[in-house]
Parts: C-alpha cells; structure tokens; sequence
C-alpha cells in the first residue's frame, strides 16, 4: 500500500519508511543488503555532501553507471537536498555522453567503473563539471564514492521544497537529432504514486520483493525503484539484462513484482529448462514500451503462471498512460493488441487533422492530460510549446478509441522508431550517416523484427561514382551513436521519395515492409 498521506515529496519516501519499519531490508543488489534505515541515513549523508560541495537547490548532477544500490542512494539524497538527478544512457556513444552531460549542465558526476574511460575521454569538454565521483572508487584522481559518503553527517537537512522543484532528468531521442531533457518533478512522482495506488497496477504488499530490472536512465527502471520503496519493499536490484540471471533472482527472493520490456520477457521464455524453476510466489509481471504478441504472451503465462498487464506511457508522462488489466490479455476478449484505458487521473484524446476530436475507431493523433505530464524540456521552451499545448500532450503516436475506451495504437506521426524498449528517432542516425562522404542522401526507417518489435533500417542514395558497402556504413554509424540506434540493415536506392515541397515520404519507405502486418508499428 502507498501511504500518500505520508509522502509529500520524493525526499519524503525513505523518512517515512525509515519511521514504520527501519529494519526492513530496502535494497538487495549483488550481495549487498541495505535496510530502510540505513538507505534513509545515508540519503542524508549524501544529501549533505552535495550541499557542501556548493550544491544548490536545482542544481544538475550526474550518474553514468550501470543498474546498483548506490544509484538509489544517490537519487534519494539528491532529493532531500533538493537537486535534480540526470541519469545518463550508458548505451550512448561518447559524443553523445558529452552532448547530454554539457546540456543537463552537470556539476557533480557520479560514475561506475565500466565508464571511467570514457568519461575521462570527454571530461575535458564538460564545461560545467566540477568533481568526478568514482562509484566503485579505484581512481586515484576522482573522489572515492563510499569515502565521500561516509565522511558526511547523517543529520537530515530537511529542506523546504517546492512541488514543482524538479527531481530527476530523463533524456529521451530528439526528433532533431539531439536528445531532450525531462524535466519531471515532485508533483509528478506524487501523481504517479496516485496512480498507481489507484489504478490497479501498482499498489502492492510491503514486506514483499520487487525486481528492478530496467536500466535507472529508463524511467522503468527508476519508477519500479521508487514505487517499490515508497511501500517498503525489498528491492532486488540487476546490473545488466541476464535472462539467467533474472530467473536465479525470481526464484531466491521470491520476486512478487517485476517490470520488463516484451523482449526480455521472450528471452526469458527460452531460457532451457526455465519451466523446472520455481515462481509461485510470482504474482505480476507488468511490461511496455511495446505490445506483447499472442504468442509470447502465452507461453510466458504458462510458465510464470501470474497477471500480465501492459502500462504505455512516455518519458514525458513520467511512464504512465494508460493501463492493460491482465483479465484484457484473454485473446478471446480482443484487446491484445490494445494499450489499455487510461489509468487513474489521466484523460486521452484522438484528434483529427483539423483540431477535431475523432469518434470511436477513427485514427488520429493521441493526446495525454494528467497530473505526471512534465515540466518541459530543459532549456527548450520551443520544444515544450510545441509538444504541450493547453494542457495536453501531443504524443506523436497516431492511434483511436475503441467503443469500450480501450487504446490501439496505428502509427507514429513522429517517425519514431521503438527497438526493444528504446526509442530511436530516425533523425539522430540520418545525422550521423551524412557525416560519410559517400552518401548523398539517406532515410532511416523501423521494420518488423520478431526480436526487437522493430529495427532499424537506412535507405541510402549514394554520391555519383561513390561506393561503399552495408557493412562500412555500420561500422562508421558505430562510431557516431549508441549500439541500438546503429541501423541493422542497409538498402540503397537512386532516389527516395519525396513530395512536391521535398518533404521525404517515409511511410511510402516502410510500406512494403508492414505489407500485411497487423498494424503498421510495433
């Protein structure tokens, strides 16, 4: 149960549940238990720490780190001292590291030790940075993370802080070319806290143990840590996706609430021998990012034997949008391929080309009204009024309303393309690939892939007299952007189709590839 009479603000979570029951164990990762009271304790170590070290109210820090206890510990000290946590995605590419660490404007940064080197490759560029903070310590240069926490006092500092302050920043892909800053604050964490205590897919028993799964530069993976800790669970923490891994910690913690993308979920479906294991103390698995097939829905319910049920949301909607109860994931019922209803405290539209609101299974844009609707974009107030406007957030995705209310997902207006639980806008790798001299022209497209829901793809226009290969085009996106933005496949073509204005017709691209699919993304 989420106690919302008891939390106020994020900073709120671990004093209260220090209070009730400080023993509890909070976190599990690697070996590593923490109970509330010490999580509380060293929240105000940390808290106090980033305050001497001139920290602010709204100043940027940073974490470059793979799932751990400590980011948790971070993230929670980083709100009582009321300064905003980016998490970066260590699955960027060091140019793109730098971009979002000099955009956030950090000046403390956080790093585990499987990305020292990199950030001492960009370092040097940071113009905001101020201290390094090794999390796993063993650079003689930069501030030992346990070191530096213990020499703190544990007195909580107790803040005056403002609903609107903001907690964490998330960067999602830009239709630009250039990531964007989520700006999500303490009111939106409370709201989702609401929601989920009210909508029917997150009020779970204290005392029982959840799996963090999802990376924390996610919002998955940082909501499923909050959530779990504001009812006083035992949070299991994974470094890295391991489906064996994942199996071994299901069944020694009795995991009774986890989070994965649909094609963690198929991983796990394969693993040998996964139907001998024990899990009858499982009881939800919730998974988005991008619907599950009827096939793998099935198996996985075999096998697991508990409620699936399906949350779509955005970054910029603090995860939550619209909820899929697991009663609807009876292929009989014909709501398999639906996104839900709209969760507790949120309203969503479908409007049409003319700004009018679209009647039940007629297409349109889909639209989110909700108290977990970010702030804005950090520093990019023309990105925010385009995206938001009176209230309403114009989400990019096309899709309608059925009789019932349920939402089906069509298109993307956007481009967007979702590769296994990430969002990759075509823009950021058609950037990258024109830095090959080769190339005149290109376009970047999601197709069908029975892994990953979609892949990406470039169709390439080659210079007159120029050649180059599928594989050397890869190999040179590798080096300008993140392992799952680089296209899997490469066509080439003498000319892609454009309209009159030279606006590039990429549904015409994908159309062949979608040719008798259920819908036209995944």
């Amino acid at each position: 149960m989420i106690p919302l009479q008891e939390i106020s603000r994020v900073a709120d979570i671990t004093r209260y549940q220090a209070r009730l029951e400080g023993d509890r164990i909070a976190q599990f990762f690697e070996g590593r238990e923490t109970s509330y009271l010490e999580l509380d304790r060293r929240a105000s170590q940390i808290a106090n720490g980033l305050i001497a070290a001139g920290c602010t109210p709204g100043t940027h820090i940073g974490y470059v780190g793979k799932n751990s206890d400590y980011y948790f510990e971070v993230m929670t000290g980083a709100a009582k001292a009321n300064v905003v946590i980016a998490a970066v995605n260590w699955r960027l590419a060091a140019p793109e590291i730098e971009y979002v660490l000099n955009n956030a404007e950090v000046e403390i940064l956080f790093v585990g030790a499987e990305f020292y080197d990199v950030i001492k490759q960009v370092a040097p560029a940071l113009t905001s940075l101020r201290v390094i903070i090794a999390i796993d310590g063993g650079e003689s240069n930069w501030t030992s993370f346990t070191h530096w926490r213990d020499q703190q006092p544990d007195g909580d500092p107790q803040l005056s802080i403002d609903l609107d302050d903001d907690v964490i920043l998330l960067y999602t892909s830009g239709t630009t070319g250039h990531p964007k800053g989520v700006q999500l604050t303490n009111r939106n964490y409370l709201d989702l806290l609401d929601q989920a205590a009210n909508g029917g897919w997150g009020d779970w028993t204290s005392g029982e143990a959840s799996l963090v799964a999802m990376p924390i530069f996610h919002v998955a993976g940082v909501n499923v840590g909050l959530i779990g800790l504001a009812q006083g669970l035992k949070n299991v923490i994974l470094r890295d996706i391991d489906p064996v891994t994942i199996l071994d910690l299901l069944e020694q913690h009795r995991i009774k609430y986890a989070f994965f993308v649909p094609a963690v979920i198929m991983f796990l479906n394969s693993v040998p021998a996964v139907r001998d294991r024990d899990f009858s103390n499982l009881e939800l698995i919730l998974y988005g990012a991008s619907p599950i097939s009827e096939e793998v829905l099935l198996t996985a319910t075999e096998i697991f034997k508990c409620q699936f049920c399906q949350v779509y949301g955005l970054t910029e909607t603090a995860g939550a949008g619209t909820f899929l109860e697991h009663q609807d994931h009876d292929p009989a019922r014909g709501k398999l391929r639906s996104c839900g209803k709209p969760v507790a405290t949120a309203e969503v539209r479908i409007l049409g080309h003319n700004g009018e609101d679209m009647p039940a299974n007629a297409v349109g844009e889909i639209l989110y009204r909700s108290g977990t609707l970010m702030k804005g974009y950090w520093k990019n107030d023309q990105a925010t009024a385009k995206a938001v406007q009176d209230g309403w957030f114009y989400t990019g995705d096309a899709g309608y309303l059925d009789e019932e209310g349920y939402l089906f997902i069509h298109d993307r207006i956007k481009d967007m393309i979702v590769s296994g639980g990430e969002n990759v806008y075509p823009a950021e790798v058609e950037n990258a690939l024109f830095g090959l001299a080769e190339i005149a022209d290109v376009a970047v497209i999601g197709v069908p892939d029975t892994k990953w829901g979609e892949a990406v793809k470039a169709v390439v226009v080659l210079k007159p007299g120029e050649t180059t290969s599928e594989q050397e085009i890869i190999d040179f996106a590798k080096t300008k952007i993140a392992g799952y933005k680089v296209p899997k496949s490469v066509d080439f073509t003498d000319a892609l189709p454009r309209n009159p204005t030279g606006k590039l017709l990429k549904r015409e691209l994908r159309a062949p590839y979608w040719d008798n699919q259920e819908r036209q993304i995944n």
